[in-house]
């Protein structure tokens, strides 16, 4: 039997990259994670696993869309250069210390949905958003995902 896609929700700040920037790149790596917790949930990825692309330290932060894991997770090469911000002289080639899945992009929602916004419905209370806010990879039910989902799409309202 057919392993169900897991959810997920992958924070970035919006000025480092955006929805819209996967929307006009249609896939990318999502590199530059620095945090096990956030890495060991990138290990476990599959493709075809839904996430809720959250734009984070921004006016407002949120859920600004949709993407959907597009490749399996592997060794993150930024790690093995100098030049760039998330170097990491402990990772190398042969034994890698990070890594990173391929996302692709799904939708765009007409707004973001906001941490407000997200606070506001009883049925997310216990979403890990809001006990470890500062985990940039998480897990979100399949039940929070197609609530996010259904009122992203709709501009926020359950109307």
């Amino acid at each position: 039997m057919a392993k169900s896609p897991a959810h997920w929700l992958m924070k970035s700040e919006p000025d480092a990259f955006s929805i819209s920037d996967l929307r006009r790149k249609t896939t990318e790596h999502w590199d530059g994670v620095r945090n096990y917790q956030a890495r060991n949930h990138m290990r476990s990825m599959q493709v075809g696993d839904r996430v809720l692309f959250y734009h984070s330290n921004a006016k407002p932060s949120g859920v600004a869309g949709l993407a959907e894991v597009s490749g399996l997770a592997v060794p993150d090469h930024t790690a093995w250069d100098p030049s760039n911000v998330h170097y990491d002289a402990a990772s190398t080639p042969d034994n890698p210390r990070w890594w990173m899945v391929q996302v692709r992009f799904v939708a765009a929602f007409p707004r973001v949905f906001s941490l407000d916004d997200l606070r506001a419905v009883p049925a997310l209370a216990g979403m890990e958003l809001f006990r470890r806010s500062r985990l940039s990879v998480q897990a979100v039910t399949a039940q929070e995902f197609a609530l996010i989902e259904e009122l992203g799409k709709k501009g926020g309202s359950r109307k």
